[in-house]
């Protein structure tokens, strides 16, 4: 088990999201005395007889003043057992866009639901997204349980078209909890709560301290070696005249001095002589792991390229993607953007939208016109110089992207590599079968 576990939270609007990650952080006691003494007389000021522990982490001004979380914001808490960084993302549907930066690098997403509203569009959307995105394991967090008249009967149906709804998005059934909490009174949260009788599984914590995850949160295949050049290192000193290093991060598989290792997309091969970083050599380098390659040949070898393993996928120049649109004008095809692949940056076309994920009824609509702000499509792409991708479902890493705006650098688009659709149930949920919002 990983001492590490990445998460992230999501959900609607107003379902208890910043009380809950401010309940964390105090029950863990991750908060200075002097930052709960503040919150303590903010809460006083506003005529609240319990500290308003949300404000720990809405820091924006126009989050305090909106009662709204706008920005993504990393927190940092621990237990004896575990150690968390945590993306607070944005429940607004404007935000949309945060919530898919938050994710993309979780290995849990804990999603809310406010107990008085149950499964609502929004939760849908994010449940959806977080499909697309492959995050491993969820919590289903039933948020304000003490506001309804019958707690148990309301937590057993939300659960159950929950699990209903995930299932059809792919996840096994062990791979989701349902927790019954109150993030304003700490039931269930670090502590369990004797107003859940009906309740017998694990308090969030318990849950956060135990779920097995995977270490390399991007990698669910091995797929070898995948090195994305940054950074060509010729210092042309006297003391280093010759020295020829390539600083990037592994995105997959490891390296070790010796090592076989194809450019792509030359496809030239060699073998690695060295492996450098500001703290000495190293014996060998893991995923996520910054280094420096110094190569046995003097080969052409420049930003963008991929160093890889022996059998890494032909480099592709079109290919099919899933994407989620980001931006307030629509995508149309044919459109000339920028495409970013690690660290290479391209001109692409999109060709044909081939269909729009419909997240509500869990169905698809061929060959849109559009793609809107938000939306869900898988698409063609051709790209001016080939890429060295892995199927998204393969890596993380190496299958993301984004589109960019060629005019004015703002991101557009977030993107996977492949079908991403693929292991939704399309069809599963009829137009009249719709959940109401």
């Amino acid at each position: 088990m990983s001492d590490l576990l990445r998460l992230a939270t999501a959900g609607s609007v107003d379902d208890g999201k910043s009380t809950l990650v401010g309940r964390l952080l105090y029950d863990t006691k991750s908060v200075l005395a002097d930052q709960i003494d503040a919150v303590t007389r903010a809460s006083v000021d506003r005529g609240l007889d319990t500290p308003d522990l949300s404000l720990l982490v809405d820091g924006l001004r126009a989050e305090r003043e909106q009662g709204i979380t706008i920005d993504v914001a990393y927190r940092y808490f621990a237990t004896p057992k575990r150690s968390f960084v945590l993306a607070d993302t944005p429940g607004h549907v404007q935000y949309t866009r945060n919530t898919v930066s938050g994710a993309s690098t979780a290995q849990l997403v804990v999603l809310l639901v406010d107990a008085r509203k149950g499964v609502i569009e929004q939760t849908r959307k994010h449940a959806a997204v977080l499909a697309l995105l492959g995050v491993p394991k969820l919590v289903l967090a039933v948020n304000k349980i003490d506001l309804v008249e019958d707690p148990a009967q309301v937590f057993a149906d939300i659960r159950d078209e929950f699990n209903s709804l995930t299932r059809s998005l792919g996840w096994a059934p062990e791979d989701v909890q349902g927790i019954p909490v109150s993030a304003l009174h700490g039931d269930n949260v670090a502590t369990r709560s004797e107003n859940t009788p009906y309740y017998d599984g694990p308090t969030l914590i318990e849950h956060l301290e135990s779920v097995p995850v995977d270490a390399d949160v991007h990698g669910r295949h091995d797929v070898g070696l995948r090195f994305a050049v940054q950074y060509v290192i010729r210092p042309r000193t006297a003391e280093f005249p010759d020295y020829r290093g390539y600083a990037g991060q592994i995105g997959a598989g490891s390296v070790r001095p010796g090592d076989e290792v194809v450019i792509l997309p030359s496809g030239i091969r060699t073998t690695v002589e060295r492996i450098d970083t500001a703290d000495g050599e190293l014996d060998v380098a893991h995923a996520g792991r910054s280094v420096t390659l110094i190569l046995a040949d003097d080969v052409d070898v420049s930003r963008g390229d991929v160093i890889a393993a022996p059998g890494a996928p032909e480099p592709i120049g079109e290919f099919e993607a899933t994407v989620c649109w980001l931006a307030e004008k629509p995508l149309r095809p044919g459109a000339r953007l920028l495409l970013k692949h690690g660290t290479r940056t391209t001109q692409a076309i999109v060709g044909a939208l081939e269909e729009r994920f419909d997240e509500q009824n869990l169905t698809s609509v061929p060959n849109p016109e559009s793609l809107e702000l938000n939306e869900i499509a898988r698409i063609s792409v051709r790209v001016a110089e080939p890429i060295a991708a892995d199927d998204y479902k393969i890596n993380r890493r190496t299958g993301s992207f984004l589109l960019i705006d060629p005019a004015g650098g703002n991101t557009l688009a977030a993107g996977l590599v492949g079908n991403g659709l693929s292991d939704i149930e399309l069809g599963e949920i009829g137009a009249g079968d719709r959940v109401p919002a």
